[in-house]
């Protein structure tokens, strides 16, 4: 065999080791495992029984109507808290109102319906439209609910009188006149929810 013959058979088995080697190298075990996860969002849904709770014509100072109604949770959170945003307006009929009408009404928030004197709190429309969100919680809805707030699935029923505030003084420029009266109760979250 000629030296020619011999250095490209040395050369051919040289880099045949050379790729069997560098293949051994990169030869290993796998193995992978792929999994499905999801991610969904719970829901805040409180709901008001009835969602009127009153509409009444005829008042003159010194009436009184008690009123309920329920707060609901019907979402897949708990509820920590309640707030209620109160805003009403008033229709003057004889433009002749040196009052707000609101501060003739007074609410008081009570414990339940057999006993009218046991009250949680007691305001004017006034100034209940004036109050923090944290005031209102702490007066009308921690007393009342407790620390454990609204659970999911679960109700609780509230008690509300509405008075006509009799100054016993003259209030005739509330003759005819209107309030138009909005609440909006404001639920948030519990913290440390878990799946």
């Amino acid at each position: 065999m000629g030296i020619k013959k011999q250095l490209g058979i040395g050369i051919t088995t040289a880099a045949l080791g050379l790729t069997l080697i560098g293949g051994g190298t990169f030869a290993y075990f796998s193995d992978s495992e792929t999994t499905n996860n999801t991610f969904a969002a719970g829901t805040l849904d409180l709901s008001a029984e009835p969602t009127q709770i009153i509409d009444i014509d005829n008042m003159a100072p010194g009436d009184s109507m008690v009123r309920d109604f329920e707060l609901q949770n019907n979402g897949s959170l708990d509820i920590d808290s309640v707030t209620l945003e109160t805003d009403y307006t008033v229709v003057d009929a004889e433009g002749n109102n040196t009052e707000d009408f609101g501060e003739h009404i007074e609410v008081e928030f009570l414990y339940n319906a057999d006993n009218l004197d046991e009250v949680i709190y007691q305001t004017t429309l006034a100034e209940l439209q004036d109050m923090t969100p944290e005031a209102i919680s702490e007066h009308i809805f921690y007393p009342d609910m407790g620390e454990d707030g609204l659970p999911v699935g679960e109700s609780h029923d509230f008690v509300v009188q509405f008075n006509f505030i009799d100054t016993e003084e003259d209030q005739n420029q509330f003759q005819g006149d209107s309030l138009s009266l909005d609440w909006t109760f404001v639920a948030t979250q519990g913290t440390d929810e878990e799946g």
